[in-house]
C-alpha cells in the first residue's frame, strides 16, 4: 500500500513519512513524484529564476506581509517596547483591495518549497515568522469572537459572498493562505501552521455547513480559487471527515457536472476559476477512488490542449476561454493568463501520476520552457502577467512592491519549485521526464544520481550513478515528442532504441555506482499552426517556440508600470505596435532548414534565408522587446 499526502510534490512510503501520518491513496497510481527534498537543481537558467525570484521573497519583510492581517485583527507587533511603522504594500495588496493577504499565502507556499528544494535555513526562519505572526492574528481575531478565522480582511467579506453582494472572491484568498499553511507543515515541518490551519478549517465549517443549498449556489458563483483542493489535503492529513466534507461543500455543479457527460462550453468561462476546480476533483479521485472525477480531469485537460491551447501551452484571452478551434481570431496583447499555465501544469502532474502517458510529460515541457520559464525578467527578476501574442507586443513586468497580481503569487511558487517534475518513481521504474541540471536521492533504492546537460542549448544529456546498492531497476529516459533518431549509450556501449517519440526508452538492468548514461535527442525546426487556419504558424525548435526579435520601436522608456498607481495597466495596456510591423515569412514549409539558418555560435537563435534581418530566438529569451510568435507564412 502507498501513501500520500499529495503526489504533485510528495512520493510517500507505508506508514508514516517525516513522522507525519496520512491517509492511504485509493487510485491506481502509475508513478510517483519525489519529495521536493530529493531533488537539487544545478547551475542552469531555472536556478538562476530561483534565485532571483527568492532574493525578492527575502527582500519581502514579514512585518510588511502581516501588515493587513495585523490591521484586521487589530494586533499589532511591538519592537523594543514601541510600535512599528511599516511601509504598507501596494497594488493587489493595498488596504483596500478585497485579495489582500493572497500574496502571504504564495509566499508562504514558495519558501516551503525553497526550504525543501535547498535546505537552507533562511527559507524556514522567513516561513516561520509568517506562521507565527499568523497564529497572533488568528488568537486576536478568536478574541473578538470569530474563532478560527484567518484572513487579512473582515469576515464581512465572506458574508458579502454568501449572500450574492458584490465582492472580489474572498474564498480564492483564503485558499492560497489555507495552502500555504498546508505546504509549511509538508515541506517545512511546522506544526504550528498545520495547528493554525486545522483552527481555521473548524471555522470554514461551522461557518458554511449551516448554508442552505440556494446559499451555497450563489456562494459558489464566486470565484475561490482551489480552496476544494486545500480542504482535500488536509483531509488527507488529518483523517478528519469534516475536512472531506468541506472539499466536497465546493464542488461546483454549474461548471463540473457538464464535464460528467463530456460537454465542455468553455467559452468565456474565467480560465483561473475553472481549472483549480477540476484539480480538485482530480484530488478527490486519488484520495476516494471515484472514477466519475477521473475522467472529469482527463477530459477537461484533453479539452483545453486540443482546442484551446496556443503553441506555447498557454491558453485564454483576458483571463478566459475563447471559442474552441479560434487560435487565430485571438493573438492579442491579453493572452495566455500566468495563472492558468501555473494550474494547468499541476493538473497535469496529477494525471501523469495516473497514467505514466509521456503526451503529459510532452506538454509539461512545452508549457514550462516557453510560458512559465520566460515569465520572470532576468534583468530584475519581476514577472509577467500575461503572455502576449499580439504581434508586436512585450512581456511587461510587476513591480517589487506595487503590484502583486495573482501571477506574482504563483510567480514566486513556479520558480522555487523547478525540481518537482523532472523525475517520478514507481516500484522498480524511475522516469525521467525533463532534462534540467539535477541531482537524485532515490532513498528507497539507495541510489543517487546526477543530470548534466546543457539542454537545450545543446542536445545531450549525460546521467551518472553517483551511488548503487548494486540492485536492478529500470531507468525510464522520456523519448520526446519532437525529437527522432535517440542515441543512447550505457558506459560508452551503444543501446539499440526500437522506440518510437512520445514514448520511453527503458533500460532494465542491474546498476553500479559510477556507471554513465549518455543520450543524445537531435533537435529540429518545425511548425505549429493555429488549430483554424495552417497559414497562420509558428516556428519550433525541438519544444522551443521560436519567436521573431522585433526591437524596441514606440516602447515606453523607462519600464512600464514605474508608476505605482497604474499596477493595473496589464490590462488594458496599450503596446503602441508600429506600423508596418512585418509579421509575415517566407519559408519552405516541407524543409524549414532551408529557409532558416542557425547563427553561428548561437545554436538557438536563427536567421532567415530569403528575408533580411529577420531573427528568430527562443520565447522565454526575449526580454524588453518586440515579438512576434504567430506568422502568415508565404
Amino acid at each position: 500500500m502507498f501513501w500520500s499526502i499529495g503526489l504533485w510534490a510528495q512520493s510517500l512510503y507505508p506508514g508514516q513519512h517525516q513522522g507525519k501520518t496520512i491517509l492511504p491513496i485509493q487510485a491506481d497510481i502509475k508513478a510517483y513524484s519525489f519529495d521536493v527534498k530529493d531533488v537539487r537543481l544545478k547551475k542552469s537558467v531555472f536556478r538562476d529564476n530561483m534565485e532571483r525570484s527568492s532574493q525578492w521573497i527575502l527582500n519581502l519583510e514579514a512585518a510588511r506581509l502581516l501588515q493587513s492581517f495585523r490591521n484586521t485583527a487589530g494586533v499589532f507587533s511591538s519592537r523594543e517596547g514601541g510600535y512599528m511603522t511599516v511601509m504598507k504594500l501596494g497594488g493587489w495588496e493595498s488596504l483596500d483591495c478585497d485579495l489582500r493577504g493572497h500574496t502571504t499565502g504564495h509566499i508562504l507556499s514558495a519558501l516551503s518549497y525553497l526550504y525543501a528544494a535547498t535546505g537552507d535555513q533562511r527559507y524556514k526562519l522567513k516561513g516561520d515568522s509568517l506562521v507565527a505572526g499568523l497564529a497572533e492574528v488568528q488568537q486576536g481575531l478568536a478574541e473578538i469572537g470569530q474563532k478560527g478565522y484567518i484572513s487579512a480582511f473582515s469576515e464581512n467579506l465572506i458574508n458579502r459572498n454568501i449572500a450574492g453582494q458584490p465582492v472580489w472572491a474572498p474564498w480564492y484568498t483564503l485558499h492560497k493562505i489555507y495552502a500555504g499553511l498546508i505546504d509549511q507543515y509538508l515541506y517545512a515541518g511546522n506544526e504550528q501552521a498545520l495547528g493554525v490551519m486545522k483552527y481555521a478549517a473548524s471555522w470554514a465549517y461551522q461557518k458554511i455547513m449551516p448554508l442552505s443549498e440556494e446559499q451555497r449556489t450563489l456562494m459558489l458563483r464566486n470565484e475561490f480559487g482551489g480552496v476544494n483542493e486545500a480542504f482535500y489535503n488536509l483531509y488527507a492529513i488529518t483523517g478528519n471527515e469534516e475536512h472531506k466534507k468541506l472539499a466536497t461543500f465546493f464542488y461546483h455543479n454549474d461548471v463540473i457536472d457538464p464535464l460528467v457527460d463530456q460537454k465542455a462550453d468553455l467559452y468565456a468561462k474565467h480560465a483561473n476559476t475553472f481549472i483549480p476546480k477540476v484539480i480538485g476533483e482530480a484530488r478527490n479521485y486519488e484520495l476516494n477512488n471515484i472514477p466519475r472525477a477521473r475522467n472529469i480531469a482527463q477530459f477537461f485537460w484533453q479539452t483545453v490542449i486540443d482546442h484551446q491551447s496556443y503553441c506555447t501551452g498557454g491558453n485564454s484571452h483576458k483571463e478566459k476561454f475563447i471559442h474552441d478551434d479560434k487560435l487565430s481570431e485571438n493573438l492579442t496583447g491579453y493572452t495566455q493568463e500566468t495563472c492558468n499555465t501555473n494550474n494547468m501544469l499541476k493538473l497535469t502532474r496529477h494525471l501523469f501520476t495516473w497514467d505514466a502517458d509521456p503526451k503529459y510529460a510532452d506538454f509539461y515541457e512545452r508549457a514550462l520552457y516557453n510560458h512559465i520559464l520566460g515569465q520572470q525578467d532576468p534583468a530584475s527578476g519581476m514577472v509577467a502577467y500575461f503572455l502576449p501574442l499580439l504581434p508586436g507586443a512585450h512581456k511587461v513586468y510587476s513591480t517589487p512592491e506595487h503590484s502583486f497580481w495573482c501571477c506574482v503569487g504563483t510567480g514566486f511558487e513556479n520558480h522555487a519549485k523547478y525540481g518537482e517534475g523532472i523525475y517520478y518513481h514507481k516500484d522498480a521504474n524511475l522516469f525521467v521526464n525533463l532534462f534540467i541540471p539535477s541531482t537524485l536521492n532515490w532513498q528507497e533504492k539507495g541510489v543517487t544520481l546526477s543530470q548534466e546537460t546543457a539542454f537545450p542549448e545543446e542536445d545531450k544529456v549525460r546521467f551518472v550513478i553517483d551511488h548503487s546498492n548494486g540492485e536492478r531497476w529500470a531507468l525510464q529516459l522520456r523519448y520526446p515528442a519532437w525529437s527522432s533518431n535517440v542515441k543512447v549509450r550505457v558506459n560508452g556501449r551503444a543501446v539499440k532504441v526500437k522506440q518510437v517519440p512520445s514514448s520511453y526508452i527503458m533500460i532494465d538492468r542491474i546498476w553500479k555506482t559510477g556507471d554513465k548514461i549518455e543520450v543524445e535527442y537531435p533537435m529540429s525546426l518545425h511548425l505549429a499552426a493555429t488549430n483554424d487556419n495552417p497559414d497562420l504558424a509558428a516556428v519550433m525548435y525541438g519544444p522551443l517556440v521560436l519567436a521573431g526579435a522585433m526591437g524596441t520601436e514606440g516602447m515606453k522608456a523607462p519600464a512600464p508600470f514605474s508608476d505605482p498607481t497604474q499596477y493595473n495597466d496589464y490590462y488594458t495596456y496599450d503596446y503602441h505596435v508600429p506600423q508596418g510591423l512585418k509579421t509575415s515569412l517566407q519559408v519552405d514549409r516541407k524543409n524549414l532548414a532551408a529557409s532558416l539558418k542557425q547563427v553561428e555560435g548561437k545554436s538557438l537563435t536563427f536567421k532567415t534565408i530569403k528575408e533580411q534581418n529577420i531573427i528568430l530566438k527562443p520565447i522565454h529569451q526575449i526580454h524588453h522587446e518586440r515579438y512576434v510568435v504567430y506568422w502568415n507564412l508565404k
